[in-house]
């Protein structure tokens, strides 16, 4: 397995642990105070956690275009992966009252929906790379993720609603530029 595969799979390991990590109630380890605000520690290694995740998607890819490492696993579980922090860190956000549900949802739900669009697309042979518009998704959610877990609000509530704009737009746009893959089908 080479080291872009092995970052991926860590990524995917590191899942579990942001999860235990930010589900400790927050008295077991106290809180960090700054300016007033209460930091519970649980948040603050989970949004250290979370960042580290989220570089290895950005190393992992890199690696694997620079070094012409780019496999079937890579180009299955790194999406995936992707896919798999964002959700279970959104889901924890609705359960901690960061997050509206109903934006959770439409952010999931893109997400389903994109990766059954990428799978119709293999079936046709076609393999559907990742546009600028979808790059901006992730970005915005992954600081959006981390400025909310680190309790700074409104540069994470901003991010939020950015990236949700991202989210609806870049699903809009995957769809109408492969819409031809339901042609027939209905």
């Amino acid at each position: 397995m080479n080291l872009p595969n092995k970052l991926t799979v860590l990524r995917i390991f590191m899942i579990p642990i942001f999860l235990v990590v930010v589900s400790i109630p927050q008295g077991i380890w106290g809180a960090l105070e700054f300016s007033g605000v209460s930091l519970p520690v649980t948040h603050l290694v989970g949004a250290i956690l979370f960042a580290l995740a989220s570089f290895t998607d950005w190393l992992d890819g890199h690696l694997a275009r620079k070094w012409h490492l780019v496999t079937n696993f890579g180009k299955f579980a790194d999406p995936l992966a992707d896919k798999m922090l964002v959700m279970t860190a959104f889901i924890v956000l609705v359960q901690l009252g960061f997050v509206p549900g109903w934006v959770a949802a439409i952010i999931v739900c893109r997400e389903l929906a994109v990766t059954g669009l990428r799978l119709l697309l293999v079936e046709h042979g076609e393999v559907m790379a990742a546009a600028w518009p979808g790059k901006i998704k992730t970005a915005t959610q992954m600081f959006a993720i981390i400025f909310l877990f680190l309790h700074i609000a409104v540069i994470g509530q901003i991010l939020l609603y950015v990236c949700l704009i991202a989210t609806i737009y870049s699903g809009i746009d995957y769809f109408a530029k492969n819409a031809d893959v339901f042609k027939g089908s209905m």
